[in-house]
């Protein structure tokens, strides 16, 4: 029905999370009615995603920057017996805004809703006991972690990740606590006020 370099960018703005086709086509057209500037904007904007922004060697959080370790990782004052394990980036911008945790965080890439290898293997599990066992190698020093917190969405997905997560560490001999009620079943993290989501944190157990 479309010009076929209409109906790519459709298939490619389909891609995304939650985004359909319908959708993805409001997309397009917004495109083609908008300025020459905006949409030259954007484009500067996405290659400079690719550019500048980068991981962080230890938790995976996107950041700019020369350095290996992102703002978080770096700060010194950061407690570094304490590591909470996140499903993405925007829930770990959710619980920095509630300012109640100061512990690391590491970002897990998802979840899973089976225990089939090829979804673990999406995970960074791998990297995840790396970084716990040996922080030093990968720019954390004196970091001895005492404590993991599931800080994993409530969902049905969520529930199955932090039941194998709690079967992975159980031979490290960590302590292993979830975020406090107060989080609805089903809810995701990162649409939860901050009052809540500090309540949650400070009544984890």
């Amino acid at each position: 029905m479309y010009p076929k370099s209409i109906q790519k960018l459709i298939d490619q703005f389909s891609k995304f999370p939650t985004v359909g086709p319908r959708t993805a086509a409001r997309f397009v057209f917004y495109l083609m009615k908008a300025k020459k500037e905006e949409v030259e904007e954007l484009i500067k904007s996405l290659n400079n995603l690719k550019k500048i922004v980068k991981l962080c060697s230890f938790c995976f959080n996107p950041f700019e920057g020369e350095e290996n370790l992102c703002q978080i990782c770096s700060d010194p004052s950061r407690d570094r017996t304490i590591l909470c394990l996140l499903e993405k980036e925007s829930d770990l911008v959710s619980l920095e805004k509630t300012k109640k945790y100061k512990g690391l965080y590491f970002i897990l890439g998802g979840v899973i809703s089976t225990l089939k290898k090829e979804e673990i293997k999406k995970l960074r599990i791998k990297e995840l006991i790396e970084r716990i066992k040996k922080p030093e190698k990968f720019g954390i020093l004196d970091a001895s972690f005492k404590e993991i917190v599931l800080a994993i969405n409530p969902t049905t997905e969520g529930e199955a990740t932090a039941l194998y997560l709690e079967r992975i560490f159980k031979p490290l001999r960590l302590k292993i606590t979830r975020l406090g009620r107060g989080l609805p079943v089903g809810a995701e993290l990162e649409y939860a006020d901050e009052e809540t989501l500090g309540s949650a944190l400070e009544g984890r157990k």
